[in-house]
């Protein structure tokens, strides 16, 4: 009896953990957690969370052994350049086919699955702006205004998927010279280059600065806490990225991390990513999250991922020459 009280329920003796690297939002990780392993009760979901950059890093540096099973929420840039390195197990969950053409692997097999887009956005204080006179920026370019000098914030491309999305939106949109042309110009401005994407937004609607180059979700979901921010589109493009999921080859979880694969391109899984993005994988699935600028699909840029994600060590490289030394100390 005294055995038998002690050995753990069936339930726990047959639950297989997974160890998934996210770069999610810390507060997107329970509810995720807590639908897929409803949706798949044999699996348990272990995070390893930590920003883009350095999941990415991470994952990169241990592909001779591999220590996670499955990856789920990162950038697409990423995981195409993991694909490059033949690190990702090939496998076509299932109904994956619904998803939009543009936001799955063109593989067959597929390689990765998208969950939803983000997309870069300017948080505006508009106290601190109305009290330090600044204007009201509608393009890119108008964040060049002395006016802005040491009022703006914006995240390391290095360590932050939003960072990198942003500055590879107008390597694409103005060309690569324009591009860093205009990036030393803004530079004069930025007074801090922080190692999240949400930081910049968080920076603003405290009032530590006027302006936080950042992802549209903060911005939308701070507007909606009553944080005075005005969430601004820049009329001449903006740069985007898609979340995805993909299962690392050589799990020894195969098919456990088949079946969170499965859930994450279902129906549920694609209304839960609505509750905070209004741009998702899935057609038919309309998102929960008020509040959202219709304008940020208009303005999107046309983005080539797997030309930029090839090129993502080479823009890394060039943009810390330059400008890392405003970054902001790791912690």
């Amino acid at each position: 009896m005294g055995l038998a009280l002690a050995a753990p329920p069936a339930d726990a003796q047959t639950r297989t953990r997974l160890t998934v690297y996210t770069a999610l939002e810390n507060e997107q990780l329970q509810p995720f957690k807590q639908a897929a392993e409803a949706a798949v009760p044999g699996i348990e979901i272990a995070w390893v969370r930590d920003s883009t950059g350095v999941i990415t890093a991470r994952l990169i540096a241990e592909r001779a052994n591999p220590r996670a099973d499955v990856v789920w929420g990162l950038s697409v840039f990423s995981l195409l350049q993991m694909e490059q390195q033949e690190m990702l197990e090939p496998y076509t969950p299932r109904d994956a086919e619904a998803l939009r053409p543009a936001m799955r692997s063109d593989r067959s097999p597929m390689t990765w699955t998208s969950m939803d887009a983000f997309v870069s956005a300017i948080c505006l204080n508009t106290v601190v702006a109305q009290q330090k006179g600044l204007p009201k920026p509608t393009t890119w370019a108008d964040l060049l205004d002395p006016r802005f000098k040491g009022q703006i914030a914006m995240p390391n491309p290095a360590s932050s998927g939003t960072g990198f999305l942003t500055v590879a939106g107008w390597i694409t949109a103005k060309g690569e010279a324009a591009a860093w042309d205009y990036m030393a110009k803004l530079h004069e401005n930025v007074q801090v280059y922080t190692h999240s994407g949400s930081a910049p937004c968080n920076n603003a609607a405290r009032g530590e600065y006027g302006v936080g180059i950042s992802l549209d979700m903060r911005a939308v979901t701070l507007k909606n806490q009553g944080a005075p921010v005005e969430i601004i589109v820049p009329t001449d493009g903006v740069g985007f990225d898609l979340e995805g999921t993909a299962i690392l080859r050589g799990t020894r979880n195969a098919d456990a991390a088949r079946k969170l694969a499965d859930f994450a391109v279902s129906r549920p899984a694609m209304e839960l990513y609505g509750r905070s993005y209004a741009v998702l994988a899935l057609p038919g699935v309309t998102p929960a999250v008020k509040g959202y600028p219709a304008e940020f699909e208009q303005r999107l840029v046309a983005q080539d991922f797997r030309e930029v994600a090839l090129k993502r060590d080479e823009i890394l490289k060039a943009w810390a020459a330059r400008f890392d030394g405003k970054s902001a100390p790791r912690n």
